[in-house]
């Protein structure tokens, strides 16, 4: 039975991979949360109730604590995904990103290492330390061609030079230190528990209540989708089969326009809710508002997956049209869960304008 530290396992895909392992493990899951504004531990309400699902509220950032929980818990591995992940919020306040993303990280690097060099044997040998990060290291795709795993680093935003910069420390400590690491760049994921910052979720909710749908430029800028769940079985997949100091790509072969994702989503919310659009609307589509471009909004973002499908098998098992079908009807059935986050934390206003 595997003992696994999450941090940022109340977020979006820590919560999943969360709900994924006590699922399908025997594992022990200890979720490091800061619970930070995103961070909703009703995401987890599934399997909270697991005697395998244990809690700690802590910054990443604070060492003393992290050693105690290293200490006491004695992981197997650990599952880095804490960070500040919003790229607007980066532009308006990228002090927070340097301190999480980089600060944390190192930290976690330094703990993990002297936890690990007081290992033997087996327990040495086969511990690791996964870090989860994005293909927005990579910077900024053409019209063609794809990110792969030796594509050289460009980030563009305060939050993706975070992110590379935090990849970087990680690489470092394994190439100084030894430190049994892996990477993992993914592309932009989408799903249940998604918090309502983000395209998809703001999208969605913001129709659900005929407010303006706010499409950056021309809607033009490209993505590559993932839905989370799948995410969630890649992240198992490399923490059991990858190779130290090896980094794989997570992609889900999805790409679209955010004016695509916007019409996808309009058009299906047109079948599954149109009472909910009122009665001067004939679409969802008809409250699409071109706003103001996102400062260095990075034109297009594309994965190649195929080291993670060659080498460990991993295959993603929804694509878009399933996935974002599946995603509406979570949100149309769980107002449970979003309400409070809309009316207490973000309600939907525009941020990231760098004035």
């Amino acid at each position: 039975m595997k003992k696994i530290i999450i941090t940022g396992g109340a977020g979006f895909i820590g919560s999943a991979l969360i709900r994924h392992l006590i699922k399908e493990t025997n594992w022990q899951v200890l979720n490091l949360d800061k619970l930070t504004y995103a961070g909703c531990l009703e995401s987890l309400n599934e399997v909270s109730g697991s005697p395998r699902y244990h809690f700690v509220q802590a910054d990443i950032c604070d060492r003393s604590t992290v050693e105690r929980v290293f200490a006491e818990f004695k992981p197997d591995a650990i599952m880095h995904l804490a960070a500040e992940s919003h790229v607007d919020r980066s532009i308006d306040g990228p002090m927070e990103f340097i301190q999480t993303n980089i600060v944390g990280t190192a930290t976690l690097l330094q703990v993990a290492r002297e936890y690990w060099s007081t290992l033997e044997g087996t327990l040495r040998e086969n511990f690791r330390f996964q870090h989860i990060s994005t293909d927005e290291v990579y910077g900024s795709l053409g019209e063609e061609g794809y990110f792969t795993e030796t594509t050289p680093y460009d980030p563009r935003s305060p939050y993706s030079a975070s992110k590379a910069s935090s990849d970087h420390l990680v690489m470092a400590w394994f190439h100084t230190y030894g430190l049994p690491v892996l990477i993992t760049n993914c592309s932009n994921n989408y799903g249940p528990y998604h918090f309502p910052e983000k395209l998809i979720p703001l999208m969605i909710l913001n129709a659900l209540h005929g407010l303006p749908l706010p499409v950056y430029g021309r809607g033009d800028n490209m993505r590559d989708w993932l839905y989370v769940e799948d995410h969630a079985i890649a992240l198992h997949l490399v923490l059991e089969k990858g190779i130290p100091g090896e980094t794989y790509n997570v992609g889900g072969n999805n790409e679209r326009t955010n004016l695509e994702v916007t019409y996808a989503i309009c058009d299906t919310l047109d079948k599954l809710a149109p009472e909910r659009r009122g009665s001067d609307l004939s679409s969802y589509r008809n409250l699409i508002k071109f706003v103001q471009d996102r400062p260095g909004h990075d034109k297009r973002y594309a994965i190649d997956a195929s080291k993670l499908k060659s080498k460990l098998g991993w295959r993603p098992t929804e694509n878009f049209d399933t996935g974002i079908h599946k995603t509406i009807e979570w949100y149309l059935n769980n107002a449970w869960w979003w309400q409070p986050i809309r009316e207490i934390k973000y309600s939907g206003q525009r941020l990231g304008n760098a004035k």
